[in-house]
């Protein structure tokens, strides 16, 4: 038995396998390398696939969203307040709730500016009973059982100065009795039940005043970036501030002459109205999808506006949503399906909604993995989409210089004499080139006069023309070898063609080497890319690459509080050559004789 296994063991041994087999036997026991590919692969499929899911706008910017942290927390109520809710008000990044005992609570990104923090709430108003908040851009608003009225966070533009009026009515008591809160862009608004609209806060900006002929007939209002409407009370919509003259939100749909309105509600910049016979009406500047209504199943009850999206709440207890989708703010969960919904609080770009049962549910911006931008995009969407363009650049101009350095160095190698001679000078001319600066000359020079799309093309070929030299030396010196082979003398006296023998039957013996050789010029030209693009002379933005979202690093200020904007860009970015680069070694070694050695 011992001697069948020590033949079976010889056998084994002198086992003939292809040189394919056996550099893919090879590469597969290299586990730095295997680890290497694997997680290549996985960023490549990302960034091929991802851009499917993660939609890039190259228009897009939200001033309302910008340097956002990582996080996905945005809806996460404290477990304090589950079935023992009273009021949220839900703000652009965060939310506000008061439970029925009157305590108050904070969730999501509440931070306005490096020293204000909308969680940092003053003792006055934790010790306060409250009975109604409001959450504005920058500040919030709070309403205590006895009248008294708390603002905190931003409060350099007069957020928390109230006019005489409103201090004598809350220190009276009289035309006090507050049944609307609402905050809003810098400035915040009260409605008395006897009709009384109160506005204090920023009017720079905005339109936060009214005519006196309509106090004491407001009913409800709602607010939108920098003005408002109202609803009065014999069922009438009006504009009752003093900027309307060609203002859309100041032009009330004519189809609603007649008709008396129950409800309102708005976005940043456009206005909704409900009549008591459930049709809704929408109007001002409707380029996010608010005025795509939809077709409701039952009669509408009440109307929520979010920052360019409506929701509403059916007479059945069901709930629907329409407007930007572009966080999932339409997108009414399944779960709330046969649920009898009791209240809808709406904001930004969130929604919850509480059943019969006190359970809340969301929808719409929970938060952004890994942050957002100066101008309120999202890092991840960024990140995916630009790498797939940097490796597309990457892949194309590598692509370019193999040709250029196979076709050169096979002719060189082969022919040698003054073809040699002249392709060695040429190669030694473009390999002496300064790299950088001559590609930041030529990006400048050409770059500038044409659009970005075709300026990513001259990249990519500017890459693929500097490139080659490595290559081409590599090609020569293999032919070189492999010129004097029996094989090639065979093809000879063939009559075979000088042309089809360098290609056709050298070139395929050297290709291994080559493959090595592209693998490891694909993460420089790569770097080369980025390089160029962190500079600023590469593909400008808005086109993200994974060189230009490095950008922020050249700012102290965005490396010390604003980490993320350049953090993950370049994880991944090195992660991602770093594998490359252990891809080529491990093939390098794979294919090498002196690894195969026992």
């Amino acid at each position: 038995m011992g001697g069948d296994a020590e033949v079976r063991d010889i056998l084994q041994e002198e086992q003939v396998q292809t040189p394919l087999r056996t550099v893919v036997n090879n590469f597969l026991h290299k586990k730095l390398a295997m680890t290497g590919l694997i997680v290549f692969l996985c960023i490549f499929l990302l960034v091929l696939i991802g851009p499917r899911y993660w939609v890039l706008d190259l228009s897009e910017q939200d001033s309302t969203l910008t340097n956002l942290p990582p996080g996905y927390n945005m809806m996460s109520l404290p477990k304090e307040m589950i079935g023992n809710v009273a009021d949220i008000a839900a703000g652009r990044t965060y939310g506000i709730g008061i439970d029925r005992d009157g305590h108050m609570y904070t969730w999501g990104h509440t931070r306005i500016t490096d020293k204000i923090d909308l969680a940092d709430i003053p003792d006055e108003v934790r010790e306060a009973d409250l009975t109604m908040i409001a959450a504005g851009e920058d500040h919030a608003v709070a309403l205590a059982e006895d009248g008294q009225l708390y603002v905190w966070g931003n409060t350099r533009l007069r957020q928390d100065q109230f006019s005489s009026d409103m201090k004598r009515a809350m220190q009276s008591g009289e035309d006090w009795d507050i049944v609307q809160l609402e905050a809003g862009n810098q400035f915040s608004a009260a409605v008395s039940a006897e009709g009384t609209l109160y506005l204090w806060g920023n009017t720079n900006m905005a339109d936060a005043k009214i005519r006196s002929e309509y106090q004491g007939n407001i009913q409800k209002v709602a607010l939108t970036s920098n003005e408002y409407i109202a609803l009065l009370k014999d069922g009438t919509v009006a504009y009752t501030g003093y900027k309307g003259s060609g203002n859309p939100l100041a032009s009330i749909p004519a189809g609603l002459e007649g008709k008396k309105v129950v409800d309102i509600a708005s976005t940043a910049k456009t206005a909704a109205a409900l009549t008591e016979d459930g049709e809704v009406y929408v109007w001002g500047n409707t380029g996010s999808g608010e005025g795509n209504i939809p077709a409701f199943e039952a009669r509408v009850t009440r109307l929520y506006g979010g920052r360019a999206h409506y929701t509403a709440l059916l007479e059945d207890g069901s709930v629907v949503s329409w407007g930007n989708n572009k966080y999932g703010q339409t997108d009414v969960p399944d779960s709330l399906e046969g649920k009898q919904v009791t209240a809808i609080y709406t904001g930004n770009f969130q929604n919850y909604a509480l059943d019969a049962d006190g359970n809340v549910y969301t929808w719409g911006l929970k938060g952004f993995p890994l942050g957002t931008d100066d101008l309120g995009r999202d890092m991840l969407t960024r990140i995916i989409n630009g790498g797939r363009v940097t490796m597309t650049v990457g892949a194309i101009s590598v692509v370019i210089a193999t040709l250029i350095g196979v076709i050169l160095g096979g002719l060189a190698g082969y022919f040698g004499g003054k073809v040699d001679i002249l392709v060695m000078r040429i190669s030694e001319i473009v390999g002496g080139l300064p790299f950088i600066p001559f590609a930041m000359i030529l990006s400048a020079v050409i770059g500038t006069r044409i659009d970005p799309t075709r300026r990513m093309y001259l990249i990519m070929v500017v890459l693929g023309v500097l490139s080659w030299t490595g290559t081409c030396r590599l090609i020569r010196a293999q032919i070189l070898a492999q010129r004097e082979m029996e094989y090639v003398t065979a093809a000879k006296a063939m009559g075979i063609r000088e042309v089809s023998i360098v290609f056709r039957h050298i070139l395929p013996n050297v290709f291994s080497l080559l493959l090595v050789s592209m693998t490891l010029d694909f993460a420089t030209c790569m770097l080369t890319e980025s390089t160029l693009s962190y500079l600023g002379f590469g593909i400008p933005l808005p086109t993200p690459t994974w060189g230009n979202l490095l950008d922020g690093a050249n700012n102290s200020v965005v490396i010390q509080q604003y980490w993320w904007r350049w953090v993950f860009p370049a994880a991944i970015f090195g992660v991602c050559t770093i594998c490359i680069n252990l891809v080529g070694d491990g093939l390098r070694d794979a294919i090498d004789p002196k690894s195969n050695e026992r």
